[in-house]
């Protein structure tokens, strides 16, 4: 009896069928129920709020769009483009200097603990459903966004939307800590969501028109912010 790989399977489907499997895996891939822990982190958030930086629905919303236009836009979001591409001509080299760039922005311990814990839970994940490379193709130490953009890939998400899937997880798992650790309700997180919508989409536009030279975060608030969570006296997050 013949047999068929899940490669071949996908090939064979009708583009319809094609794009359903992509905008599920995505969907798998953004949902705050991916078992990684990336509700345990908060990016400086939560010393935002101890701080009094953020106290409401209207600063939360100004930071939010900080982060996004001086932080994703710069960083991450270009970043995975780019390792996408590497991943496409299986240039390992590519990989390897991205990710390592990523692990060099990182500017606090927390910070960076946070790239390599989720990193490592994603591939161990990963490679309990038989979806890691053969060979090296990706670092020992890959770090989350690495894993991610890889996760992508192989999942036919096409570029454009996965940088849109990996701002809108960022987005819901701020607005979810921010419910947790302030006076913040629900139909304020919703109302946030419809005021930052547009600037992601914004957001993906800058970062896939950006030059290599143009990349680096420039987000000192934030920084500060992790930095003084390290020996915050009460805290619920791990960042």
């Amino acid at each position: 009896m013949a047999t068929t790989t899940p490669m071949t399977t996908f090939m064979t489907m009708s583009t319809d069928a094609q794009n359903d499997l992509a905008l599920l895996g995505l969907m798998q891939l953004v949902s705050p129920a991916l078992p990684i822990g990336a509700f345990a982190f908060s990016q400086g958030l939560e010393s935002a709020f101890e701080l009094g930086w953020v106290r409401d629905e209207e600063s939360l919303t100004e930071w939010l769009s900080g982060v996004l236009e001086d932080g994703l836009t710069r960083c991450e979001l270009p970043v995975i483009a780019r390792l996408y591409r590497a991943f496409e001509h299986g240039d390992r080299t590519a990989v390897a200097e991205w990710d390592t760039w990523l692990a060099a922005n990182r500017e606090t311990a927390e910070l960076a603990a946070e790239d390599s814990r989720l990193g490592a839970s994603l591939k161990r994940l990963l490679g309990s459903l038989e979806l890691l490379p053969e060979g090296e193709l990706l670092p020992a130490s890959a770090g989350y966004v690495t894993l991610f953009s890889y996760t992508a890939f192989t999942r036919s998400v096409s570029p454009r939307q996965a940088l849109l899937g990996f701002g809108w997880a960022w987005l819901e798992n701020q607005l979810a800590v921010a419910c947790k650790a302030l006076p913040l309700g629900h139909t304020s997180a919703q109302r946030i969501i419809e005021r930052l919508r547009p600037a992601l989409s914004c957001a993906v536009d800058e970062a896939l028109a950006l030059e290599d030279a143009a990349l680096g975060p420039v987000l000192p608030g934030l920084a500060l912010a992790s930095a003084l969570h390290e020996t915050q006296y009460s805290r619920l997050f791990r960042s």
